[in-house]
């Protein structure tokens, strides 16, 4: 997931994209701690999706004031 894609989207899409990503990132968390996860490196992804899109809302956030 590039930021430049996130900035193409609109700021209801990215709560939406945010929301389902944190849920995904809850289910990998569940998942290594019970020691199903398989790659360690979806968590690190997912947590710097989540921080890309937090950082595109808030450039549209500042943007709109």
């Amino acid at each position: 997931m590039k930021a430049s894609d996130l900035r193409e989207q609109s700021a209801d899409s990215l709560r939406k994209t945010l929301l389902e990503k944190r849920h995904e990132q809850f289910l990998q968390r569940m998942k290594g701690a019970t020691g199903q996860l398989d790659a360690n490196h979806v968590m690190r992804v997912t947590r710097r999706d989540i921080a890309r899109i937090k950082t595109v809302l808030n450039e549209k956030g500042r943007s709109l004031k």
